[in-house]
């Protein structure tokens, strides 16, 4: 099912922008056997020559959905951002829009010329020239030789490749080949452009110079479908987006709300969800000794125990414990382990490390880790907890607590969670800066 994510924010000038880009119920299925496939795209075409195929909705022996019913438009001028994990039909969508391959069912609707960006410089004749392959790359998306004479030069001057552009497209490195591709795709001025991982061409003066004119593209009314696993760039650029899984259409909306969706599923994604306590029976600790652990939770910081912390939200973190004695120079020492990667360490803490030794007297006492916020991006951890004194006495340990954090923030690929404020000054630091 879809989940529909509304901006907060609806523009009424954007509701009344022309429809550029209408796609209704789409699906597509694959074959995973070459042969099999081979012999049904026999059958569908002889069943389709004599008029009697008919669109079916059943899977045949080793197919499988692509794309499975999925459905958007595209307003003139919007960029929209097309997320999800690699296999999520993804470049699929983006080739029955492009139309070079067909649906099984449902239409596509067009309105002006289009622009693939899916692989650039794929179309290039290796033998020829780049000057001869602007002329055959341009005029195939629709280009006259009048037009492609008038932009030329702006071709040439943004693509880089000064002298080489008479050389074969052969002898280029495959940066100039992406370059040349991309100038050649943004200067038919189309009305919608098709964009799948192609920014990332050339250096970063290189790149920017990309952004700049893209931006200026949508000034002038033209349309984006962006493809990228670089959440900056959807973020950066993207109105809106959606988000692919296995040929579902899982959520659509709000850039900022559907990558929150999208990474939260990432990073979760067939991991146990565990929640944030653990109570253990006291007839299996150790009651001969003089402290035993007896739970483990995460509070807020109303002391609310809670089911799962949260990114970026202040996090207590509790031991209990049954004393039977009073107790100096104690250390509560934690290591964290994420269980998505490699079990690489993530977090290593203890009170005897920050010179913070704790006292506890003869009864029973929660010792807590309080942190004004949670840096833990959102996943699944295993967390192991030791309570020593003097660093050489060991009184109880748990090798094992495992734990999910969830997030209520986009994570944009960080590592941990940052917390920020933003602001413009007008004091300058170096005044002969003036």
């Amino acid at each position: 099912m879809t989940i529909s994510i509304a901006s907060q924010e609806t523009s009424e000038q954007q509701l009344d922008n022309e429809v550029v880009l209408s796609v209704e119920g789409v699906s597509k299925k694959f074959c995973r056997d070459l042969k099999r496939s081979l012999l049904y795209a026999v059958q569908d075409i002889a069943t389709e020559l004599v008029g009697i195929r008919q669109k079916s909705e059943k899977l045949r022996r080793d197919e499988f959905w692509a794309l499975k019913d999925v459905s958007f438009q595209l307003r003139r001028g919007e960029a929209l951002g097309l997320v999800g994990p690699n296999g999520s039909g993804k470049s699929t969508l983006l080739r029955i829009i492009s139309g070079l391959i067909k649906p099984d069912s449902g239409f596509v609707e067009i309105k002006g010329r289009i622009a693939p960006l899916i692989a650039l410089g794929a179309g290039f004749n290796p033998i020829l020239t780049g000057r001869e392959n602007i002329y055959a790359n341009m005029s195939i998306l629709g280009l006259s030789k009048k037009e492609i004479d008038e932009r030329f030069e702006a071709v040439l001057d943004f693509a880089e490749i000064g002298a080489a552009i008479d050389a074969p497209v052969q002898t280029y490195s495959s940066g100039m080949a992406a370059r040349l591709g991309f100038a050649c795709a943004i200067y038919t001025e189309p009305d919608i452009l098709l964009i799948d991982e192609v920014l990332a061409v050339g250096d970063i003066k290189f790149r920017a110079k990309c952004y700049r004119r893209l931006a200026k593209l949508r000034e002038q009314g033209t349309s984006f479908i962006l493809v990228s696993h670089n959440p900056h760039s959807i973020l950066s650029i993207c109105d809106r987006a959606m988000y692919l899984s296995k040929g579902n259409l899982i959520a659509t909306g709000n850039t900022d709300l559907v990558m929150n969706r999208y990474e939260q599923d990432l990073f979760l994604n067939g991991l146990e969800k565990s929640s944030g306590l653990m109570l253990l029976s006291e007839k299996a600790r150790n009651s001969e000794s003089d402290l035993y652990i007896i739970y483990l939770c995460f509070k807020d910081k109303e002391e609310n125990i809670l089911d799962y912390p949260i990114t970026g939200e202040p996090t207590y973190f509790c031991v209990g414990c049954k004393v039977s004695k009073k107790l100096n120079d104690l250390s509560l020492a934690i290591l964290i382990t994420e269980m998505s990667g490699e079990n690489d360490i993530v977090l290593n803490l203890s009170a005897y490390m920050d010179d913070c030794p704790l006292q506890i007297d003869d009864k029973n006492t929660e010792i807590q880790l309080q942190m004004p916020y949670l840096g833990l991006k959102p996943g699944v951890y295993s967390m192991k907890v030791h309570i020593a004194q003097n660093s050489l006495t060991l009184f109880d340990a748990i090798e094992s607590f495992r734990f999910t954090v969830k997030g209520n923030k986009s994570m944009n690929q960080c590592s941990f969670y940052q917390p920020r404020a933003w602001k413009v000054t007008n004091k300058l630091s170096y005044t002969q800066l003036v």
